[in-house]
């Protein structure tokens, strides 16, 4: 019996490989300005290698799941519409299909790839193991999970049109609490150490610029990455297959909320005059200069010479008789 709610499989395979069309067509433009923004008035020895190297292949893996997608509709509607056992409908709920196992573990790279380098950044920022300790276990559960999960689409034998009834029901469950949590946990702990780092630097600060606009895209891609998960855990738990085009959404909103950051990174470094990632020894230079603010401060330097019992002000002489020096200055906090 058929436990799925919701629009059915073929119209929920049609309406995912548009909608997935649309964004990955958004995530293209993104890559571009990414790319853009990496590569502009940069020597080639000075581009970041691994951020280009981690677009690139966010956008390999979105392009071949898109092709893949793409394969598995013509499959489901074309090539075995009239030969399948149930037709479309059961083609496309057959989670035992070769194009549904490979765009799903196409998917879990992606999820990994993603998610450990909001990690990694996690700890360039903080520059403390600790901080990402539970990031990097929910990491893990994500790889075990989703690769659990994938193993299980091809082994399911009772049932496999019905995703919701089978044994992997409860490794996608786990897979996407996973990623949730990864993801608005490292994202939170990012954004809150560059708003600290912010607030420490704006009362030392002397240019223009700020890492508050940073704070926002981190916020704003979080949020969109959680509220698609979100949403598919939400259709997943009442077996609707509105889920399976959410899936497919993930794949390119995945690179477009990496590339959202990565533009603003670019485009913020050309305007500020402090590094991103303060070391610990800034942040002790910093905490001195609060002890101690740094106020405008006029000095003036004079030197008094004595000449055959007549007394002079002078200023940069060269030959002299006598000099007095460590005078105090007035208006000047300190000798000079």
């Amino acid at each position: 019996m058929d436990s799925t709610s919701g629009i059915p499989s073929d119209t929920a395979a049609i309406l995912s490989a548009s909608l997935e069309g649309i964004l990955y067509g958004f995530s293209i433009l993104m890559f571009i300005g990414t790319i853009w923004a990496l590569t502009y008035n940069h020597r080639m020895q000075d581009v970041n290698r691994p951020i280009t190297i981690v677009a690139t292949l966010l956008l390999i893996l979105s392009t071949v799941h898109i092709v893949v997608n793409i394969i598995r509709v013509q499959d489901g509607l074309v090539k075995y519409r009239d030969t399948f056992p149930g037709g479309p409908v059961a083609f496309f709920g057959d989670v035992t299909q070769r194009t549904y196992v490979i765009k799903h573990a196409l998917y879990i790279l992606q999820t990994l790839l993603a998610d450990g380098v909001v990690i990694y950044r996690c700890y360039v920022v903080w520059q403390r193991v600790w901080v990402i300790i539970l990031p990097s276990m929910l990491w893990c559960s994500v790889a075990v999970t989703g690769v659990s999960a994938v193993y299980s689409f091809s082994q399911v034998s009772r049932n496999p049109t019905d995703i919701f009834t089978t044994v992997v029901a409860d490794w996608i469950t786990a897979f996407i609490v996973s990623t949730l949590a990864t993801n608005l946990l490292s994202s939170g702990l990012l954004a809150y150490r560059i708003w600290m780092i912010e607030r420490s630097v704006s009362t030392v600060r002397t240019t223009k610029g700020s890492l508050v606009p940073i704070v926002r895209v981190l916020v704003d891609a979080a949020v969109l990455y959680s509220v698609a998960l979100f949403t598919r855990l939400i259709c997943f738990i009442y077996n609707n297959n509105g889920q399976e085009v959410l899936a497919d959404m993930v794949m390119p909103i995945i690179s477009i909320a990496f590339y959202m950051v990565l533009v603003r990174i670019a485009v913020n470094e050309k305007t500020r005059s402090y590094p991103l990632i303060v070391p610990r020894e800034a942040n002790a230079e910093q905490g001195n200069s609060q002890q101690y603010p740094m106020t405008p401060m006029s000095i003036h330097i004079s030197q008094f010479t004595h000449n055959d019992g007549t007394s002079a002000c002078e200023t940069g002489k060269g030959d002299r008789s006598s000099t007095r020096e460590g005078e105090p200055v007035k208006g000047a906090p300190f000798n000079v």
